[in-house]
């Protein structure tokens, strides 16, 4: 996560190139996404510009736009690059053949090659891995896109990995989404990166949708488990302990946080979360503790301490329920790959 300086929020640039008959949900989805975001939190900014060949543009529902500015000569360090994907038929037409949209997405394309250098981050949505495929942006990178549009990429980006199956992948720089909706999970994926979990949450609650850990992993991450709810009260206590996990979170304290009294908000996260407070406490803890021990040197020792825990020895009982090799073992094996 970048912090801002000095109490300024740190502000990412995202680019939005619009292309001909855009996938409207692949626009406005992901861009959702950010809107909120500037909202949830100051530390980070989400500074967002719509470009492309037209100032003006047609959706694939048939609702028009406006106000798109020109394709830019060059882009700002550190910005973000989104292209959304565009359909061949619009509401109530069939597909046609548009010389002057072929001819946008063209210019797009050889945009694209010629603005995005290193430092700036490229993000396609569904089909919009084709035209940063075609610019040769994804030669040497994993990438995915809708499931239909998989053998059109494979031949746009001959060089690129392209990968099925896949809610979204994140290569470095590069970073593809599957069909239609898969852009907000991308874009949710990209805001726990740059504003942290936390907003990321609230940002997925906001929209009523589930927050993915990852696009190649088909497994909720721990600090999503148990999220699975619309009930205020246990959010609150969620978000409190995902923020500070090391806080010594009895029941009495997260009832206060949740505006609860202990012995409800005890029912509370058995019924709408599936397992008790301390239990939630500990797997808040033992998340923690796996990115300490899969991402640092420390010792065992401080692991437990920096992950909240009063001993090595609570630390490993706790660890224990969760995952079948020890936070050593883990630490070895991942030496190896």
């Amino acid at each position: 996560m970048i912090a801002g300086v000095s109490g300024q929020p740190h502000e990412i640039p995202v680019v939005v190139a619009v292309p001909p008959r855009v996938l409207l949900l692949n626009l406005a989805g992901p861009l959702e996404v950010l809107r909120k975001a500037n909202l949830e939190q100051a530390a980070v900014r989400f500074a967002v510009t719509y470009v492309g060949p037209n100032a003006m543009g047609d959706s694939s529902i048939g609702l028009g736009l406006a106000g798109i500015a020109p394709l830019p000569d060059s882009l700002p360090p550190g910005a973000l690059v989104v292209v959304p994907g565009s359909t061949d038929a619009l509401l109530g037409q069939g597909p046609t053949d548009r010389a002057d949209d072929h001819a946008a997405e063209a210019e797009i394309v050889r945009w694209l090659a010629s603005a995005v250098r290193p430092g700036i981050r490229l993000m396609s949505i569904c089909s919009g891995a084709l035209l940063a495929g075609r610019a040769g942006l994804l030669d040497g990178y994993e990438c995915t896109t809708h499931h239909a549009s998989i053998a059109e990429l494979a031949q746009a980006a001959p060089r690129a990995t392209v990968l099925e199956n896949r809610l979204f992948v994140d290569s470095g720089d590069r970073l593809t989404s599957a069909g239609i909706t898969a852009g907000v999970d991308l874009m949710l994926h990209v805001v726990a990166q740059q504003a942290g979990h936390t907003t990321a949450l609230a940002i997925a609650r906001y929209l009523v949708i589930y927050l993915r850990r990852g696009g190649a992993d088909p497994q909720l991450s721990p600090w999503l488990e148990g999220r699975n709810h619309i009930h205020p009260a246990i959010h609150r206590a969620q978000d409190a302990v995902a923020a500070d996990p090391l806080r010594d979170w009895s029941v009495a304290a997260l009832a206060d946080v949740a505006g609860s009294s202990p012995r409800n908000l005890s029912r509370l996260f058995n019924d709408q979360a599936g397992m008790s407070v301390t239990d939630y406490v500990n797997r808040m803890r033992i998340a923690l503790a796996h990115e300490l021990v899969t991402a640092s040197q420390l010792s065992i020792e401080l692991v437990a301490e920096r992950a909240g825990f009063a001993s090595a020895r609570q630390f490993r009982r706790a660890w224990n329920r969760l995952h079948a090799v020890s936070p050593s073992r883990l630490r070895q094996a991942q030496a190896l790959q």
